[in-house]
């Protein structure tokens, strides 16, 4: 279950909000911009409390597409799709197809101003199945001529920012007998356990999920309930899970170096930068680290280079962290801020070449 933040401002194009005809389901198409370009951002399939605990999560990712694009270099804005299910609800084979349905002609409202994909608790096979109502969808499977999963990308350049960062902190990109917290294990969190324990990393773990205990037992790493991972001393903590994990508890009770990890919007509030600046924990901005999807599912439907090329731009996202490093050392601010300055500015030239 997410947590329970207050609405953020709305700083949105459109955001459409209906329940599904054939599903039932609440349903939101958040679009926050396209001043780079027809905005690409996933569908998250989620338990939420209450209906507006799944339009403030759709708002809040949009938001952060936005700058997650404008930062990774991207013609690409903001936007992401929302779908929850109510406490205690599944989803049977059938209805998930419709709500799948349901989500492509949503999509297809918009005109192409969005393009969606999968995200936490969808598939490339349910984008399959939006691709019966519209063509705006990116990441269908290999089988049917699309990019497939994207979470192999993504774990590839939280990987290559783990290392910036450990870089940063320890001054090596070494992961060998580093103590690595991961809080998640989902696609991306899972991929990312193996390659660090391949690599030598003492692992710590945790996810909601306790089946994911056969996988910590299986790489040798500590396993501990859900809830208490941010008192694991350690080199890193890498949120891997649904975000708003940091508030103002969880960050005071970190003992680790750094912060670095794929989970959206992992800050309960933007003011945790700070405070985690103030305890000397640096922080990698999540809308940089967990680009690696996103690149690949645009550069792939886009036709921008070979598959090897793309993944070599995945691979840069470190690059891209350690200059953000750099440029905020240098004028006294956070990472947050320096990212936030690199996508703001091109968005600006963007509204710029408009006018």
């Amino acid at each position: 279950m997410t947590h329970t933040l207050p609405l953020p401002d709305f700083t949105h194009e459109r955001v459409e909000v209906i329940t599904g005809p054939r599903s039932g389901l609440f349903l939101t198409v958040a679009l926050h911009s396209s001043a780079l370009g027809s905005a690409l951002g996933g569908a998250r399939l989620w338990t939420y409390p209450h209906w507006s605990d799944a339009l403030g999560d759709a708002l809040r990712l949009s938001a952060a597409m936005t700058l997650k694009n404008a930062a990774a270099g991207l013609d690409a804005g903001g936007g992401k799709s929302v779908l929850r299910l109510k406490p205690g609800e599944t989803l049977d084979a059938d209805r998930r197809r419709a709500a799948f349905l349901d989500l492509g002609d949503a999509v297809e409202s918009l005109g192409g101003l969005y393009r969606t994909a999968e995200d936490v608790g969808s598939t490339a096979e349910d984008m399959l199945t939006v691709s019966e109502r519209t063509a705006h969808v990116v990441g269908l499977p290999d089988t049917a001529g699309g990019a497939g999963e994207p979470a192999g990308p993504t774990s590839l350049g939280v990987y290559e920012s783990l290392r910036a960062t450990l870089e940063r902190v320890t001054g090596s990109p070494d992961l060998a007998q580093r103590r690595i917290t991961i809080s998640g294990l989902g696609q991306v969190g899972s991929r990312l356990a193996q390659r660090l324990a391949g690599e030598g990393a003492l692992l710590t773990v945790t996810d909601v999920n306790p089946a994911k205990k056969e996988l910590a037992t299986r790489l040798g790493a500590t396993w501990v309930t859900p809830g208490t991972e941010q008192h694991v001393p350690g080199d890193v903590f890498v949120p891997a899970g649904i975000g708003g994990i940091l508030d103002d508890e969880t960050i005071d009770a970190l003992a680790v170096k750094a912060v670095c990890g794929p989970a959206n919007n992992p800050l309960a509030d933007r003011s945790g930068a700070a405070r985690l600046a103030a305890r000397g924990i640096l922080y990698a901005p999540d809308f940089v680290v967990n680009a690696g999807g996103v690149i690949y599912l645009d550069l792939e439907a886009t036709h921008h280079g070979t598959r090897d090329e793309i993944m070599q731009r995945v691979s840069a996202i470190g690059d891209t962290l350690r200059r953000i490093f750099d440029e905020a050392a240098s004028a006294g601010t956070s990472p947050l801020d320096a990212a936030e300055k690199l996508a703001a500015q091109r968005l600006e030239a963007a509204r710029s070449a408009r006018v």
